[in-house]
């Protein structure tokens, strides 16, 4: 019963494309170039006969653009539980089969992981030299977690469209869409999506058609500008100048230019940039567009590990100008599963001691630097505290004739690797590393007040020693 009604339900649309056929002219846009991916909502929330009316619709959209390489390319992918691409960008480079194409769509139903197929999005529309657009069709139902990967296509200079049934959620569409939304946003009852047809194909139009100055990719201090050419190479140019606050800065380009990466910028700043098409044949508008650039955010370069003892370790970073911080947080725990700790900084610190730590254990710390324009840049290392080793258990200082000492010791012997001696005299220092093996010396002419040290040495470090002073009582040598 539900494959009759479904074949009932593309009938139904199909009579209606037929329809429609003799109503809208097929004019063919010759004058176009882009690449356009149409996301089809295909999950279960979509009803049969909502998803119908959405291919329709797709495939009366695009009917007067010409296809191909160098004109307009056209690709569907349908969402589901695992997004299913219908069809690429080089699949059709004519109406018939584009059309053909899109009215073969089946529901696939599932779930709605958008997410899945806005990565694919992102590995579909990566030509630079063609504006790029994503319409998105959809019921709106349980998106998902959308904005940073639809930020993610703006960025690379996409321009976004959606178009959702009335019951969709209209605030996660309207940070997904691009600007201006009375155009590129459109909530419509499903039965009245004709409607908005001719509109939405005007909006796609200025942006893949019309003689305009575009900004597709923009960063701290650069920013590329995209046209549609108008000239050829020879004796036709682009004069091009833009300005800020900073000044002006003029270029000539070569006729068949088409793109411009403007570099050396300043952060956080608006420009106005201007493009005039220069030729004998005729004369041209000149296009314009103003933008500003992204805030210069530094990231954490270096953070590095000091003073680490069996209790501590001193944690340092940088380089970030203070100016731009407002505060840094410290947070660190022991690995893999420990209590998380956190220290806030302020803005101007660099290091900070932590302490109060387990010996012999391995610590991961990670220092976020909150910027003054509200962004967070973080950066983690590994440390790992000393162990506790075992301190020399007992030195003495027996004398032997007038100046000379016998110096005994016993320390513990697991792990022991030898033994560092150290003498200071009033006039001069001595020290000397002894085997596992040695359990006294000899040290001779040794003056009043001279101080002799025995510590252990371990595989992983030293352990604490004994320091023993010598003293002349009755005319011999004492140890304190």
């Amino acid at each position: 019963m539900k494959s009759f009604l479904r074949s009932c339900v593309f009938l139904w649309a199909m009579l209606q494309w037929i329809n429609m056929q003799h109503i809208v002219p097929a004019t063919v846009l010759n004058g176009c170039e882009g690449d356009i991916v149409i996301l089809l909502d295909s999950s279960g929330s979509v009803a049969n006969y909502e998803f119908s009316r959405l291919v329709l619709f797709s495939a009366e959209l695009f009917r007067p653009f010409s296809l191909g390489r160098g004109h307009v390319r056209v690709s569907l992918l349908q969402v589901g539980t695992s997004p299913k691409l219908e069809f690429g960008l080089d699949a059709h480079n004519k109406q018939e089969s584009l059309q053909k194409a899109i009215l073969s769509v089946t529901q696939i139903q599932g779930d709605t992981n958008t997410v899945a197929a806005l990565r694919v999005v992102q590995r579909l529309l990566t030509e630079t030299n063609v504006p790029k657009i994503l319409l998105w069709l959809t019921d709106g139902v349980h998106p998902g977690d959308v904005d940073e990967l639809m930020s993610q296509l703006k960025a690379q200079g996409v321009s976004i469209m959606a178009v959702s049934t009335v019951h969709g959620n209209y605030q996660v569409l309207q940070r997904a869409v691009t600007p201006p939304l009375q155009s590129h946003l459109y909530s419509v009852d499903i039965d009245n999506i004709n409607i908005i047809t001719q509109e939405l194909r005007e909006a796609i139009i200025k942006i893949i058609c019309a003689e305009q100055l575009r900004v597709v990719h923009l960063t701290s201090h650069s920013a590329v500008l995209q046209w549609s050419p108008v000239l050829s190479a020879g004796s036709s140019f682009y004069e091009l100048w833009y300005y800020s606050v900073w000044g002006m800065t003029r270029r000539n380009l070569p006729g068949d230019s088409s793109f411009i990466e403007l570099t050396n910028l300043q952060p956080d700043t608006t420009y106005t940039a201007f493009l005039r098409p220069q030729s004998n044949q005729r004369l041209f508008k000149t296009l314009s567009v103003n933008f500003t650039t992204l805030p210069d955010v530094l990231s954490l370069a270096v953070v590095s590990v000091s003073d680490s003892g069996p209790h501590q370790i001193r944690v340092s970073w940088g380089p970030l100008p203070a100016a731009q911080v407002q505060r840094y947080t410290v947070e660190y725990g022991e690995i893999p599963s420990g209590r998380v700790q956190t220290v806030m900084l302020h803005g101007h610190q660099s290091s900070t001691l932590l302490t109060g730590l387990e010996p012999g254990t391995q610590y991961l710390v990670t220092i976020s630097a909150l910027h003054v324009n509200g962004k967070e840049r973080t950066m983690s290392v590994k440390a790992c505290t000393e162990d506790v080793l075992p301190a020399l258990v007992d030195l003495q200082l027996t004398p032997v004739g007038h100046q000379d000492v016998q110096v005994a010791w016993q320390a513990h012997e697991e792990g022991l690797r030898g033994y560092w001696l150290s003498l200071e005299r009033e006039n001069s220092n001595f020290s000397t590393y002894l085997p596992s093996t040695s359990h006294s010396t000899w040290l001779t002419r040794l003056a009043q007040s001279s101080r002799v040290c025995v510590s252990p040495v371990y595989s992983t470090g030293r352990g604490e020693g004994i320091c023993c002073t010598v003293e002349k009582q009755r005319d011999y040598s004492q140890w304190r």
